[in-house]
């Protein structure tokens, strides 16, 4: 059996080690939200890591995570805090084993002023776009 997992790790700079402690409580509240969602989104991991600062959280899969919560997240943070400037990630979708059309990825980027989407790409789709229908991928 093929498992399809959805990978990425990325950094968000919240400001200050207070939102930092803040940005705690608004995971907790939205992995609370999407636990009652049926079936529920695959949940991400969020720390903070010495490495990277006292006010930059680390935002990875567990394994497989899905892109849209982490979004959601993002933008509560960024409304909470009062984040100005653009933010963006970008992930992998892979298969575990080779499979046509298994494997692909994509970006997303936002205004976090606003909490507006500015662009995103998904690489399977793009890819699908440009080739003649029933093509060969």
């Amino acid at each position: 059996m093929t498992d399809f997992l959805t990978r990425f790790s990325c950094l968000l700079d919240v400001g200050t080690p207070a939102n930092a402690t803040r940005a705690f409580d608004i995971y907790t509240t939205l992995m609370a939200e999407n636990s009652r969602e049926d079936p529920p989104a695959e949940p991400f991991l969020l720390t903070l890591s010495p490495e990277f600062g006292s006010a930059r959280l680390w935002l990875r899969d567990p394994g497989s995570a899905d892109q849209q919560l982490v979004i959601t997240f993002v933008t509560r943070c960024a409304a909470a805090f009062g984040l100005t400037g653009h933010w963006g990630f970008q992930w992998a979708n892979i298969a575990s084993a080779p499979v046509i059309d298994g494997f692909s990825g994509g970006a997303h980027l936002l205004d976090l002023s606003t909490g507006r989407t500015l662009e995103w790409i998904s690489t399977g789709r793009w890819l699908a776009d440009r080739l003649p229908q029933g093509a060969a991928r």
